[in-house]
C-alpha cells in the first residue's frame, strides 16, 4: 500500500515514515502544504495522513481541494487541536478520521488499516462509474456516452476504468503501466500513446466536450472541461 504523509514537524514525520515502512507501506513525505497538495494531485495513494496546521497551505484546505476533484482517498487528520469543535470541523471538511497528538503508532496504524479496508469494500461494491455524460457499467462491461453505446476492447476498458476511478486527478504513465498493464518497469514502447489515442477517438471524437486531457509533462486526466 502507498501512503502520503504531509507533516511539517520533522520528528513526527520521521516517526511516521519509519513506522509505516516497517509495516510494509510505500511512503511519500511532504514537509509543507503546497508540496503535499502537488503530490496528492499527481500520485495515486491508498491513504493520506495530513497534519492540520501546515506552512504554505493548511491541512483542511488540502483535503477540501482533493475532495473537490472527486478523489475519495481515505484521509486521517493529525492535529494538536483536540476539542470537539475541531474534530467536527476536520471531519466535515472531508477527513475520514481524526487523531490528536501525541498519539500511539499502534492506534494510528489500526485506524489506517480500518480506513483502507472500508474504502476498498466500498470500491468493490460500486458497479457503475460516471464522469459527466460518460458511463461505465462494470457488471455488464459496457460503456456509454450521452446514451450512445461505445465499443471498447478489453485493454481499453481497463484503461478507461482506471481513468474514471481517478477522474479529476493526473494519472502518470508509470501509474498506467503498473495498474493497467501490470508492468513494473518502462518497456520503452508507445503502447500507452496508442491506447490513449484509440480511446480518445472513441469517447471524445463524436462529442462536443472532450473528456480525456493530456497534461503536458505529467500524464493524463479524465475530466469535464468548462
Amino acid at each position: 500500500m502507498k501512503a502520503l504523509v504531509i507533516e511539517d514537524d520533522q520528528d513526527v514525520a520521521n516517526y511516521l515514515v519509519k513506522g509505516l515502512k516497517e509495516s510494509d507501506f510505500v511512503v511519500d513525505h511532504a514537509a509543507d502544504g503546497k508540496e503535499g497538495m502537488m503530490m496528492a494531485a499527481s500520485e495515486d495513494y491508498d491513504i493520506m495522513i495530513v497534519d492540520r496546521m501546515l506552512p504554505g497551505m493548511d491541512g483542511l484546505s488540502i483535503i477540501k481541494t482533493v475532495r473537490a476533484t472527486g478523489n475519495q482517498v481515505p484521509v486521517l487528520i493529525l492535529s494538536a487541536l483536540g476539542d470537539v469543535d475541531d474534530r467536527v470541523e476536520g471531519l466535515r471538511g472531508g477527513g475520514d478520521d481524526y487523531l490528536t497528538k501525541p498519539f500511539s503508532f499502534t492506534e494510528l496504524l489500526a485506524r489506517i488499516e480500518s480506513l483502507v479496508r472500508r474504502n476498498r469494500q466500498a470500491a468493490e461494491t460500486e458497479t457503475v462509474l460516471r464522469v459527466a455524460d460518460l458511463e461505465m457499467d462494470l457488471l455488464a462491461r459496457t460503456v456509454k456516452r450521452a446514451g450512445q453505446n461505445i465499443d471498447v476492447q478489453p485493454r481499453e476498458f481497463r484503461l478507461l476504468e482506471y481513468l474514471m476511478r481517478n477522474a479529476g486527478q493526473v494519472v502518470t504513465r508509470t501509474m498506467l503501466l503498473e495498474k493497467v498493464w501490470d508492468y513494473h518497469f518502462d518497456p520503452q514502447t508507445n503502447v500507452i500513446d496508442v491506447h490513449i489515442s484509440r480511446l480518445r477517438a472513441k469517447i471524445d471524437k463524436e462529442f462536443e466536450t472532450p473528456l480525456l486531457q493530456t497534461i503536458r509533462g505529467a500524464g493524463y486526466m479524465l475530466r469535464e472541461t468548462a
